[in-house]
């Protein structure tokens, strides 16, 4: 019997930097919920799952930052520990276009670098260019973070490069075409203007 432990869901990202290699797997698309929720619908069954892999390592901080987390906490605070998180799959959306389910080929590549506290990000995200995350003990929710990733790595607006389906027609429309205008009728003619003929000559 497959349990949390075969999929990873929690890891111990200073022993994953210790060790210097990275860890990889494999995620069940129906173990992904919040991403498959998106659109139940579809057929899993033959899903090839979400593949991942995690690497952490120890960085020394820039030298200015360093220099501080020493003052506060000694030599081990000026060290930083980052995670690089790979993940590739098919997830499961709703084409807004034509309105039908359909798996969307998804990458991520992204770095994340932990800090001690909300208060510590919330200060530092507007000037640095990675992704921060709050240190929450030795057990990191990866399963959680693959989920985060691939539900914003999805596009705002989901469509189908070719909707297998046609379109909806719109109201009055027949067959993808709007009929042509019918011809008008010539004008009928009024009393003045067969007066106005017969002064020129003209007949009827």
């Amino acid at each position: 019997m497959e349990t949390e432990g075969d999929f990873h869901d929690w890891v111990d990202l200073e022993a994953l930097a210790r060790a210097g290699e990275p860890l990889a797997g494999v995620q069940p698309i129906e173990r992904l919920a919040r991403v498959r929720a998106e659109a139940p619908q579809l057929d899993a069954r033959h899903h090839a799952g979400v593949a991942w892999q995690a690497r952490a390592e120890w960085r020394e901080a820039p030298p200015a930052v360093a220099a501080a987390l020493r003052l506060l906490g000694g030599a081990a605070a000026a060290r930083q520990l980052w995670l690089h998180l790979r993940v590739r799959g098919e997830v499961p959306l709703v084409c807004q276009r034509c309105l039908e389910p359909y798996w969307q080929p998804l990458e991520v590549d992204r770095w994340f670098r932990f800090v001690a506290d909300e208060a510590t990000a919330a200060a530092e995200d507007e000037r640095c260019e990675e992704d921060l995350l709050v240190a929450s003990g030795p057990r990191f929710d990866l399963r959680g973070l693959i989920e985060d990733e691939l539900l914003l790595a999805a596009p705002l607006v989901p469509m189908h490069e070719h909707c297998p389906v046609p379109l909806p027609l719109a109201a009055g429309d027949r067959l993808g075409a709007v009929d042509a205008a019918p011809a008008e009728e010539p004008a009928a003619r009024t009393p003045l203007a067969v007066l106005a003929a017969l002064k020129r000559g003209g007949g009827l």
